[in-house]
């Protein structure tokens, strides 16, 4: 029983301090989520260290937030989700795959680079680069929509590029994970998880489009207290769990999926209504202070500071490069291309997961470690920061490729 009290005292103080912090950000006229980054920075280690007070005992506390925080991520990247139209989704399929691919490619050339500079053998530094490739764009997705911009092509072009680059990612590091484990076959194993993440999009895509949009209709006539939001919470992590058990991609991508489905739905009006609350009330905030939580910049001292200044400024430029050159290439204007690059800045789970993993395989030390968080952190502070600058005029409407131009067209019409 003593854990729940501390977990309910803990879980009243970070939800208290995460609105409050979003409040005071949004009345200096920055995004909420900025004041939420901000408070965790402060609660975390790196100042107050909250969760080590003599009063949280267990370790599991921190443990059990760390897991709210990742349901609030997916409920993130659901919403998210939700908002788009999969056929806007398809339309922006080049600019997201080139988007995708070129915000890969050069923070894997890049990052191995800045490896090879602090004398790294050829796999670390190789590794480093595929560190620095991962994006989460959880929190760009969340300021376009405190924006109402998400269903612009620039958002609509993120959230696919999210895809792309989560697939990747996820495929360099299985080539790693095989190689540096020969009883499994390094070729063998990377076909196989290439046919279960095809396998995984099959399932998903064909059930989130036959089937999901009946049975939503046909939940939310059944006689049951609130039965279709709990129905759709519930498809939610089976699509999370899913996209983790067989697709080997992170849990959010699934949740995206789920959204990008149950948008079709005919009862999509009343999922809207019932999902952000339980969401931006509770879960989302506790995901927003937890990026702190988990932060500590006190261990950024000596070499590791400079490894961590040197990787940060490797982290913004080769995101916004290469994927503002490959929203270029997609027929997107300069302005947007500069828009959809700083929206791929942030790091976030997936790049902690890629970085945990070769921490476990000693493919990366405690110091590059140490880094890497403080890189997440970083880019994941700075990126609402630019966004809101960006958006400080309308999006523009510059040279688009005629099926942007077409979906922008769409979009107003049904607007």
């Amino acid at each position: 029983m003593e854990l729940f009290i501390e977990l309910a005292l803990a879980m009243a103080v970070l939800i208290l301090a995460a609105k409050m912090g979003g409040y005071l950000s949004y009345r200096l006229g920055q995004p909420a989520v900025l004041g939420e980054l901000l408070v965790g920075i402060l609660l975390g280690p790196s100042v107050f260290n909250l969760l080590n007070w003599s009063y949280f005992t267990h370790d599991q506390l921190s443990e059990i937030i760390q897991i709210l925080a990742e349901i609030g991520v997916m409920l993130l990247m659901f919403v998210a989700g939700l908002e788009l139209h999969l056929e806007d989704l398809y339309k922006s399929g080049k600019v997201a795959a080139l988007t995708g691919v070129f915000g890969v490619i050069f923070p894997l050339i890049l990052g191995a680079g800045i490896g090879l500079l602090f004398e790294m053998d050829a796999v670390s530094a190789a590794y480093l680069g595929l560190i620095l490739s991962a994006t989460s764009v959880s929190i760009s997705a969340q300021v376009l929509m405190e924006l109402k911009v998400l269903r612009t092509p620039v958002g609509i072009a993120l959230m696919g590029a999210a895809v792309f680059d989560d697939i990747l990612v996820i495929l360099g590091l299985s080539i790693f994970t095989a190689v540096s484990n020969p009883e499994t076959g390094s070729e063998m194993a990377v076909v196989r998880i290439l046919i279960e993440m095809l396998l995984f999009l099959a399932i998903a895509g064909a059930v989130g489009w036959f089937l999901l949009p009946k049975l939503s209709r046909r939940v939310n006539r059944l006689p049951v207290s609130q039965g279709l939001i709990a129905f759709v919470f519930v498809v939610m992590l089976l699509y999370g769990w899913l996209a983790e058990e067989l697709g080997h991609m992170a849990p959010i991508t699934g949740a995206f999926l789920a959204g990008l489905f149950l948008a079709r739905s005919p009862v999509k009006e009343r999922i809207e209504i019932g999902i952000p609350v339980l969401a931006y009330a509770v879960f989302v905030p506790v995901f927003f202070i937890s990026v702190g939580l988990s932060a500590n910049a006190r261990l950024l001292v000596g070499q590791a500071f400079w490894l961590f200044l040197s990787l940060l400024v490797i982290a913004v430029v080769a995101k916004l490069v290469g994927a503002g050159l490959g929203a270029r290439l997609g027929g997107m204007g300069v302005k947007d291309s500069l828009r959809l690059g700083v929206g791929m800045i942030s790091r976030g789970e997936v790049g902690l997961i890629v970085a945990t993993v070769g921490l476990a395989r000693g493919l990366i030390d405690e110091t590059l470690y140490a880094a890497v968080i403080g890189v997440v952190l970083a880019t994941t502070i700075m990126t609402p920061l630019i966004l809101r600058m960006l958006y400080r005029e309308k999006p523009t409407k510059n040279k688009r490729s005629p099926e942007l131009e077409q979906q922008t067209v769409e979009i107003k019409e049904e607007g």
